[in-house]
This record gives structure tokens, sequence and C-alpha cells, in this order.
């Protein structure tokens, strides 16, 4: 599926990266985007920090000056996003901007919204991303913390076991 949204990395004045994610989300209610952009995240990271030997957690940006944009890359989006004030531009070569791979995404601790699965073991499912795309799986097991299923696709024949995320798969 190409319309699926994917995480872009956007490049901000250092410090503005709150004020981009407060304005961004106030134009996306306004001009009504929410199915192009749909979620605009800072990713931050707790610190204990120890001052006159008193300790306390503190949350901190983990990339300063860049903010996460989870969109469809259409003409108006990009417009939108690059147009907000504190942008400095999308991360990647010139004007076109590169979206992060789901290993990156992981890796950054973006939170991903709880995605309420609309699937029953046994029921099949299509694969929509990933090695096994175009295959149709049936489930076996549905793991709601790890985000997971496992499944039994077909291949060559016969029943192979996989492990999926939910969105690598999609009902049929």
């Amino acid at each position: 599926m190409a319309d699926r949204a994917k995480w872009y990395v956007v490049h901000t004045y250092s410090g503005y990266e709150n004020k981009v994610k407060a304005n961004l989300e106030k134009t996306i209610d306004n001009r009504g985007l929410h199915d192009f952009i749909q979620d605009v995240q800072i990713p931050m990271e707790e610190l204990v920090e120890t001052k006159n030997e008193k300790t306390k957690v503190v949350q901190r940006k983990k990339y300063p000056g860049y903010v996460l944009v989870k969109m469809l890359m259409t003409d108006e989006a990009w417009y939108v996003v690059r147009n907000t004030r504190g942008v400095t531009g999308f991360v990647g070569p010139g004007s076109k901007p590169v979206p992060l791979t789901d290993e990156e995404v992981e890796s950054m601790g973006i939170v991903q919204p709880l995605v309420n699965i609309d699937v029953e073991v046994g029921e099949n499912v299509n694969i929509i991303s990933g090695p096994l795309e175009n295959f149709v799986a049936q489930i076996q097991e549905i793991n709601i913390e790890k985000r997971k299923v496992k499944a039994l696709v077909n291949m060559f024949g016969r029943e192979t076991p996989v492990e999926l995320d939910f969105n690598q798969i999609e009902k049929i």
C-alpha cells in the first residue's frame, strides 16, 4: 500500500520544537488535515540529575532541533509542514524528504499509538509490508503488549509460522 503514512524528520530552529509542534497541530485542526498529517512528536528521554545532593528525574529532548511528523507526503502536506513558523526544512537530500524506516522509528523511541487490532485467532489477514508482502496469513496468536501476531503463511505448499507486527497486516 503506497498511501500509508510514514515518519519524517523536520529540522527546526533550536528551542522551537514545542512551538513547531503546537503550530503544526493548530494548522492541522484549522485546515482539517488529520488524514494527511497524523502525528507530531518530540522524542523525549528521562534522565536522573543530581544537584546539591538532590536527585530528580528530568525529561530532555532526545534530538534537539528536530520534530518527527507522521504524514502522507502530498504537496499540500509538505507545504503546510515546510511553511510552519520555526521549521527550517525536512531532513533529506535537496527538497525530497526521506521517510524513516520502521527500525529507525523504533530505535528513536517514537511512541506508536496503540493499535486496536480488529482480528481474531483463526482469521485470515493480508500482509501489507515486509518480505512476505501480498501473502495471506492465518492468525494463531495475538500479543497486544508487543503489538505482534503469530500466524501461519502458506509457502511452497506448506504452512510456515511467522511473527508479524500489527502494522504489517490488514483485515481481509
